[in-house]
C-alpha cells in the first residue's frame, strides 16, 4: 500500500473550509483528475454517504465508488473506496492561532496485483504525489477565494 501526507495552511477559518469540501458538488473543482462524483442515494453528505466517482489519470479513467467511513463536523472527513481501486483519504481540519485553517490529508492506495495491476502502477504512481500536491494547493486557493468572496463570484 502507497501512502502521501501532504498539511498546509488556508486563509480561511475552520468552518467555510470545511464546508467547501463537505459539499461533493465541489469536488471535481478542486480534486485533481475527478471528472464525476455522483451521490449514490439520497445522503449527499456525513457518515456513511457514498459517491460514484471517476478519475481521468493520463489516459485512462478510472471508476470508483467511495463512501465516508468517518465524519466530524468542522474537523474530519474519511473516504473509502468500496469499489474499484482501494484507496482511501483522510482530511483533517484544525484551526490556527491566527483564525486560519490547517488542512492535512493521507492518501493510500493499493493496485490490484498481476498484469493489470502493473500496467496501472506504470500511469498512476508518476503523477499521485504531484496529483496530491496540485490537489491541496486547488483546494486551498478555492477555500481563500471563498473566504474572501463569500458570493463566489
Amino acid at each position: 500500500m502507497a501512502h502521501i501526507h501532504r498539511t498546509a495552511v488556508a486563509k480561511v477559518n475552520v468552518g467555510a473550509g470545511f464546508a467547501y469540501v463537505d459539499d461533493y458538488r465541489n469536488v471535481p473543482d478542486w480534486m485533481f483528475g475527478v471528472t464525476r462524483f455522483e451521490p449514490v442515494g439520497s445522503q449527499t453528505h456525513g457518515l456513511g454517504a457514498t459517491f460514484e466517482a471517476t478519475m481521468q489519470l493520463g489516459p485512462k479513467a478510472l471508476n470508483s465508488r467511495v463512501r465516508i467511513t468517518e465524519w466530524e463536523q468542522d474537523r474530519l472527513i474519511r473516504l473509502e473506496s468500496v469499489d474499484g481501486i482501494s484507496n482511501g483519504s483522510t482530511w483533517r481540519f484544525s484551526p490556527t492561532p491566527d483564525g486560519n485553517t490547517e488542512l492535512s490529508v493521507d492518501f493510500d492506495y493499493t493496485l490490484p496485483g498481476g498484469l493489470l495491476g502493473k500496467a496501472l502502477a506504470k500511469i498512476v504512481e508518476p503523477i499521485v504525489g504531484t496529483a496530491i500536491a496540485h490537489t491541496e494547493a486547488t483546494l486551498r486557493a478555492r477555500t481563500e477565494a471563498l473566504a474572501e468572496d463569500p458570493r463566489g463570484s
